[in-house]
């Protein structure tokens, strides 16, 4: 069966099953508490009026609550994976226009512990420096187009797969096709993987026959300049949080997002569901939902991953413009996803997949309009003169900023352990934790309001992002 065929066949997106009641009644309910929640606004006084915010910073709490009580076992010695036998494992470097982040992407992991049996650059058509840089630098002739080329003669595991422009995803199922490596790495050109990162992601498969996908832990940096150590400083905080919360829902049995900038994947597994959805905004997160639906239905004992010993940097947006373009992409992607896979959302035959995170996501995807709501019904409130609103409000943000203080100066210690990244305290935590709900989160989720329209739009494209961080690394 080809890969398209194979897409077809796996994918609900071509031939959507029939919307469930479940599924119907867990999104209907989150859209009408949404409108419901207006009415006090208009009558009520006290803190009720203000009823959005009350129900938005109960349920972000409520997840703080669930990841701190699931990621407790990360206090726990950890004991290590027994390895089973040891599995080729190629990395694919899907690349457009990325000659100044190549050149340290590739000494990252060609300068670890463990080095990869194959790297290839899936180059989706570059027209800058990089067929120069192929050549001069690792002695490799330009293949003709969807051609592997032969291997590099000064590094003998680096290969050049010449490819028309047609995005990641295409880039990345033209690799899978010809890379015959029974684990297959995903690393974004901007991404610097850390020496014993490779090394865990072949351990873990190794560990595990029936882990399909495994995510390594992230680390933002954003560039030298100004706005990008302000955007630095939250999105560490943020990616502190978001990898806890992916143990979290791992421990779970509900990990979904594996992140295609650096994330592993049996090749069997993809190979079977179709490989990677070219007209997904967010393909990595797309696919991991696609792999679990063709497991349930099919008995397939397969399972994702979290590894915190797998750590890599990566390039993040260091400008307002910049950060709106790539969250309104992901999270238009988000919805993209959770309307094609909605007829999981409340099934049993996921498990809690189906019946806690799914249903989870579904609230998330009117979270950023809850919270923009709440802010703008507060000034609402304020400006008709009913200032009474005021105290209980601020006691309640208050309440809440003093939750998410405690929540990081704890998650830190857990993450430490967990990762052997260092992640800062103290007086830049506390700082964080009182300016966040006020500037970064409001732009976040302006981003996501983006990413609705994208959804609704349907959008496919989202322009270029400048590499600062990386390259000012070299």
């Amino acid at each position: 069966m080809s890969l398209q065929a194979a897409f077809l066949a796996a994918s609900p997106r071509r031939s959507p099953p029939r919307t469930p009641w479940r599924s119907i009644v867990i999104h209907g309910g989150v859209a009408l508490l949404w409108l419901m929640l207006f009415f006090p606004a208009l009558w009520a006084t006290g803190a009720w009026a203000w009823a959005t915010g009350i129900v938005y910073v109960s349920y972000d709490t409520a997840l703080l609550a669930f990841t701190a009580w699931q990621a407790r076992t990360l206090l726990r010695p950890t004991v290590a994976p027994v390895g089973g036998p040891r599995p080729v494992l190629g990395v694919v470097i899907a690349a457009r226009n990325e000659a100044g982040a190549l050149p340290l992407t590739l000494a990252a992991l060609l300068d670890g512990t463990d080095t990869p049996d194959l790297i290839v650059i899936a180059d989706d058509g570059s027209t800058d420096a990089t067929a120069d840089l192929l050549a001069r630098r690792y002695g490799l002739a330009p293949p003709p187009l969807r051609t592997l080329g032969p291997p590099s003669p000064t590094e003998p595991r680096l290969r050049w797969l010449r490819l028309p422009h047609g995005g990641k995803a295409r880039a990345l199922n033209a690799a899978l096709e010809c890379v015959e490596c029974e684990v297959l790495v995903t690393i974004d050109a901007d991404t610097l993987v850390r020496p014993h990162a490779v090394a865990a992601m072949r351990t873990a498969f190794a560990a595990e026959p029936g882990l399909v996908a495994a995510t390594g832990v992230l680390v933002p940096v954003c560039g030298p300049s100004a706005s990008g150590q302000l955007f630095q400083w939250f999105q560490r905080y943020e990616y502190v949080r978001n990898f806890l919360s992916r143990y979290a829902w791992m421990r779970l049995g509900g990990l979904l997002l594996i992140s295609g900038a650096f994330g592993g994947f049996r090749r069997a597994a993809l190979i079977e569901v179709g490989g990677f959805d070219p007209d997904c905004l967010v393909e990595d997160y797309e696919l991991i939902h696609r792999l679990r639906r063709h497991a349930a239905l099919h008995g397939r004992a397969w399972s994702t991953r979290v590894l915190g010993d797998a750590v890599a940097i990566t390039d993040a947006p260091a400008t307002v413009s910049a950060f709106l373009s790539q969250r309104r992409r992901w999270f238009g992607g988000f919805l993209q996803t959770q309307w094609w896979y909605r007829s999981m959302v409340g099934d049993a035959r996921f498990g809690r997949l189906g019946t806690a995170m799914l249903p989870v996501k579904a609230f998330d995807t009117m979270q950023p309009v809850y919270g923009l709501a709440a802010l703008a019904i507060l000034i609402g409130l304020l400006a008709s003169g009913r200032a009474g609103v005021l105290l209980p409000v601020a006691l309640i943000t208050l309440a809440k900023i003093g939750i998410d203080l405690a929540f990081h100066l704890w998650s830190i210690g857990l993450y430490r352990r967990w990762t052997g990244e260092p992640a800062r305290g103290g007086p830049g935590a506390i700082l964080a934790s009182f300016v966040e709900p006020f500037s970064f989160q409001i732009l976040r989720h302006t981003a996501a309001l983006l990413g609705w329209i994208t959804a609704l739009g349907g959008r496919q494209t989202w322009g270029v992002q400048t590499r600062q961080a990386v390259v000012a690394r070299g």
